[in-house]
């Protein structure tokens, strides 16, 4: 028995050192807004917030309305919603209040993109960093946050913005359409087969469109078949060339593959074993998970 709670000590205490190692993108740095110069912050609100709901929102962002007087404050109007959204959402769904917050915070080169969420529903933070680097962006921390429970979706509007007011650079529309039709198909898609699984097949399938240069239906299709067969997924036809149709957009665009990799490293790392960057360190979690294995075969062979 002694020697049991000995070997389930040492192995509880691999995977909490495992567990106290940082992991690049799992989340915003911490005190990364208060830290940060206040010319490199941007808060852009929803324009429909009302008093008590923008304090909700300030609150969940981690600033106080004394910091708007150092930050760069912008908006996003339901008008915004409707003009980069209405091509992939019904009017119903985007509805007639803009509620969607949000706060860039830039950081260092190599810093990559880290997002956190407070009351988002319907995007996940791997969902918003897909979109994020597909839109153009690079090192920046991103909180999205709604006063109660809400889509998300045009949070996504409202960082484009203002990563582009903080650095001077310009998102093509192109850019900018495309994150968004990445955005919702993503999230619709994980809503449809109940599965978040799906950002790391369109993150799988964009690195390979990417890389390999892939620009027609049969070599994309083939990507997709390879992701959706490693992570165990099962579409349908139609989902296919949905996530076709997106990739094709997604080629035209000028994104390089090592940027992609340095902006989302815990995307990348969870798709080592899928044929991206195989010369990184093994998954993460996948180290706690071999100690656990490890651990419990050596009891049972005992």
């Amino acid at each position: 028995m002694k020697r049991f709670y000995k070997s389930f000590t040492s192995v509880v205490l691999t995977a909490t050192m495992l567990l106290s190692l940082p992991v690049a993108g799992l989340q915003v740095k911490a005190d990364a807004v208060k830290d940060a110069d206040p010319k490199d912050v941007y808060v852009s609100f929803g324009a429909d917030l009302s008093s008590d709901e923008k304090k909700t929102v300030m609150n969940l962002l981690g600033i106080e309305e004394t910091d708007l007087e150092d930050f760069k404050v912008g908006e996003i109007t339901n008008a915004d919603e409707k003009k980069y959204l209405g091509d992939y959402l019904d009017d119903s769904v985007i509805g007639s209040r803009a509620l969607s917050s949000v706060i860039v915070v830039l950081g260092d080169e190599g810093d990559g993109i880290n997002v956190e969420t407070k009351n988002i529903s319907y995007c996940t933070k791997g969902m918003y960093t897909n979109a994020l680097i597909t839109a153009g962006i690079e090192d920046a921390d991103v909180i999205v946050a709604g006063p109660f429970e809400i889509t998300g979706t045009a949070a996504l509007v409202g960082a484009m913005k203002a990563y582009a007011e903080l650095t001077g650079e310009t998102i093509s529309a192109e850019s900018m359409d495309t994150a968004v039709n990445e955005l919702v198909i993503t999230s619709q898609m994980a809503e449809d087969i109940d599965s978040e699984d799906i950002e790391e097949l369109i993150a799988f399938v964009k690195a390979k469109v990417v890389e390999e240069g892939l620009d027609n239906d049969e070599a994309i299709s083939k990507a997709i078949d390879e992701g959706a067969e490693q992570i165990g997924l099962t579409l349908t036809e139609e989902e296919k060339q949905t996530i076709i149709s997106l990739m094709k957009k997604i080629s035209k665009l000028d994104l390089d593959i090592d940027s992609m990799r340095e902006q989302a490293k815990d995307m990348f790392n969870k798709l080592e074993d899928m044929g991206i960057d195989k010369e990184q360190a093994k998954n993460f979690f996948q180290k706690i998970w071999e100690a656990l294995k490890n651990f419990f075969d050596g009891l049972f062979d005992e």
